[in-house]
């Protein structure tokens, strides 16, 4: 790999060059270690299929490893490799190398490119298959995770450590660092790391061998990515929590959700951190949603007809639940409308395609399945209704809304879109853009592991005394807090007992239970034979098998967890919450601020072409098309910059709302208002179309103010030329045979209507209306 051949770099952006040749330097410096550092959208995943096409045609690597995060992160990337045709060959990469997404415990000989989640290859080394359930949540976003023993893997003879040549790590989090570290040390294998958000940590763990450095900020200048105005919605109930003195009140079971009315002991008084977990106040979800409806069509998205994707982030399951009931009550709307994509809901994979490629769900709630990684191009708004203390996890997040999307796809699903995806809004009704933020989220939580943490580590393997006894300890302390009933109900829903299950776990790891199940006699002066001691390890094996059993089931899981909270909520209906505050943030006046310096920059950089269009109000109407042909050309650059009219329009309006009409659906021909009104030569901003419709209305006022008036027939006429002229700056007779001409007869009707004068008409109106 000392010389790679020269890269084609036809259809790659310049930050995938960079990337790809800085990777081949690195090989050819048989450096072990390399850093992709790459905003989200910027393209990593087909700079690393590059990478890997290059590696095994050039390298001449026989087999690659690409870790992910969770199951549909795999599934997304299995997809790209497939569509991917490198330059070089007109074939795919799926006709030239074997691709395959690791779902069971056995892998290929011949399959080049291996798909996997770190925690499936680790059941993988040992030997044992895996739930794909245990996929489904990503491990590393979880909260104990920096705080538990790493994975011990052992030499596995059928995937030796020669076995990959290279491991290429999506989403390279920390856990690779302590958790996962030996699954990725195990293979002699060279490690590239894909990341938008690395911390200290993560050019430690490369050596500081960073390939590539292209943050999100120079995306969004160089327009591979899209900035965010933020949006505030405040609360009373949010900002102060509430009181609920004692009465009757309703509650709430957690896993049934079956409502009913009991006597409170004492008055309650709860918390923002208690909202939504241990207290639902359904006003304040309703304050929240009704206030984003409400400025939804004015200040956020004035110009559209329906509702912009939008991502909402919940707190829990239950809480996205609550969320969805109540935003289709505000909206007015069917289930389609709304729908809930986590790891328990029905069909999560299909909800996620209809959202990303159809016209329905309009808004998807989530909790974490799709806060990272996960591709939704659409996405025009992102609603946190949970707050966020891990810096990189909420850029992370943040990412689901930043991908930049054309004019054509945007309007496949969102068919008012005007305009391409030149910006994303972030509405704020939890305080997350202002808390305080940590490089880790090993900060947030007391440093041990969560019981729901202990049962997914199972589920991915985990068998080791440490883990199997802190799990026994949880459910026997689960087992003490239960009710009779609440007992009862464990046993039928799990099968066996809290304290069955328990015992079991603990059993595994008792050498008189493990000598007994063997047959094999443990007294004080026998020492086990070689015969006997593998017995005893069998039996364990077993035991361990048995006991850990349960876990594997993501509902019995998702059981115990929910059973092991406080298993009833408080409704709060008492509390009415109202609105503190709903606006912009500050810093949607800075954003203004840079869009149009960028505007002013570009006007400079175009002067001449701009001064040539100058003089279309003072051209003859025959020049005219010629100048919306250059007008056209000059916004094609402008867009390349991430900046459209409408934006442009909107910049203005926050800059100088005095100055600048509101509520206009823009045309191409409004950029030559919005040049002159930059430059000085108008002294306020309004749409191109209102200074035709006022020509309009004057010029037809004089010619009806003689004896001889226009007719009905001939008003219809002159109004479909006016709306021409108002975005194609004037009229030729061939374009009466054109739509929407063309339904009402074409040229041959307007001559019938107009006689000999038709074309005396289209000349005076071409000079009138644009005077």
């Amino acid at each position: 790999m000392k010389h790679f051949p020269a890269f084609d770099t036809a259809g790659f952006r310049s930050c995938q060059i960079t990337a790809i040749q800085n990777l081949d330097a690195s090989f050819a410096d048989n450096r072990p270690k390399a850093l992709v550092q790459m905003a989200t959208g910027a393209g990593k995943t087909f700079t690393a299929i590059t990478a890997a096409y290059r590696l095994l045609k050039f390298g001449k690597m026989k087999r690659i490893l690409f870790l992910v995060d969770t199951k549909s992160l795999g599934e997304q990337a299995e997809r790209e490799f497939l569509a991917y045709t490198p330059n070089d060959d007109n074939r795919s990469f799926a006709q030239l190398y074997g691709v395959r997404r690791l779902n069971s415990s056995y892998i290929p000989n011949d399959i080049q490119i291996c798909i996997s989640t770190i925690q499936r290859m680790y059941s993988i080394l040992k030997g044992e298959e895996m739930d794909e359930s245990a996929e489904e949540e990503s491990f590393f976003e979880q909260a104990g995770a920096d705080a538990q023993a790493a994975k011990e893997v052992v030499y596995n003879e059928k995937y030796p450590p020669e076995f990959f040549d290279c491991i290429i790590v999506d989403e390279c989090h920390r856990s690779i660092y302590n958790v996962w570290n030996q699954v990725l040390e195990y293979f002699d294998a060279f490690i590239i790391g894909l990341t938008a958000t690395p911390d200290k940590r993560t050019f430690a763990f490369f050596n500081q061998n960073v390939v590539s450095e292209y943050s999100r900020e120079q995306a969004i200048i160089d327009g591979v990515n899209v900035g965010e105005d933020i949006f505030l919605i405040e609360t009373d109930v949010t900002k102060n929590g509430a009181t609920i003195l004692k009465q009757q009140i309703e509650y709430r079971d957690r896993l049934t959700r079956a409502k009913r009315w009991k006597q409170m002991d004492e008055d309650l008084i709860y918390t923002t951190a208690k909202l939504d977990r241990d207290v639902v106040n359904p006003s304040q979800i309703r304050t929240v949603i009704r206030a984003f409806r409400d400025n939804l069509f004015t200040q956020l998205f004035p110009h559209r007809r329906e509702v912009p994707k939008t991502l909402i982030f919940a707190k829990t399951d239950s809480h996205a639940d609550d969320i969805i009931q109540i935003v289709r009550e505000e909206f007015g709307e069917g289930n389609d409308f709304c729908q809930k994509i986590t790891c328990q809901a029905d069909r999560p994979e299909t909800v996620l395609s209809a959202f990303r490629n159809g016209y329905n769900p309009r808004i998807a709630v989530t909790v974490d399945m799709i806060a990272t990684g996960t591709d939704v191009k659409p996405i025009e708004c992102l609603i946190f209704m949970r707050d966020v203390r891990s810096k990189n996890y909420f850029e992370q997040m943040k990412g689901r809304g930043t991908r930049t999307l054309g004019k054509e796809d945007l309007q496949k699903v969102t068919p008012s879109a005007t305009e391409n995806k030149d910006h994303f809004v972030i509405v704020d009704a939890v305080g997350v853009t202002k808390s305080k933020k940590t490089e880790t989220r090993a900060l947030e939580r007391k440093p041990s592991v969560s019981m729901k943490e202990l049962m997914l580590n199972v589920a991915m393997g985990a068998k080791d005394e440490d883990t199997l006894t802190s799990l026994a300890n949880r459910v026997i302390r689960l087992n003490s807090q239960m009710t009779d009933r609440e007992r009862s109900d464990f046993s039928s829903t799990v099968g066996s007992s809290a304290g069955n299950i328990a015992q079991h776990l603990l059993d595994a790891f008792d050498p008189d239970i493990v000598s007994a199940k063997a047959g094999v006699d443990l007294s004080d002066d026998h020492e086990p034979t070689e015969d006997e001691q593998h017995r005893m390890d069998e039996a364990k094996k077993a035991l361990i098998q048995q006991a850990v059993q349960p876990f594997y089931h993501p509902d019995i899981r998702d059981y115990i967890e929910n059973v092991r909270r406080s298993h009833e909520q408080v409704i709060d209906s008492v509390n009415i919450d109202t609105v503190l505050f709903a606006g912009y943030d500050t810093d949607k006046q800075a954003n203004a601020d840079r869009i149009l310096k960028t505007f002013h920059a570009f006007i400079e950089e175009n002067k001449d072409e701009i001064l040539a269009l100058r003089i279309i109000y003072d051209q003859r109407y025959k020049d005219r098309p010629m100048a919306i042909t250059k007008l056209k050309a000059l916004y094609e650059k402008l867009k390349a910059q991430s900046i459209t009219i409408e934006r442009l329009w909107e910049c203005y309006a926050i800059k100088k709302p005095e100055k600048v009409k509101r509520g206009t659906v823009a045309q191409l021909t409004d950029l030559i208002s919005i040049i002159r009104f930059e430059m000085g030569y108008a002294d306020h901003l309004a749409p191109f179309a209102d200074k035709v419709n006022y020509n309009f209305m004057q010029w037809t006022l004089r010619r009806n103010a003689g004896h001889i008036h226009f007719t009905d027939e001939q008003m219809e006429w002159l109004r479909l030329i006016k709306d021409h002229i108002a975005v194609s700056l004037s009229i030729e007779p061939e374009d009466l045979d054109l739509s929407p001409f063309d339904r009402k007869g074409g040229l041959g009707r307007f001559y019938d209507v107009f006689g000999d004068q038709y074309e005396a008409i289209l000349q005076e109106m071409n000079v009138e209306l644009v005077a």
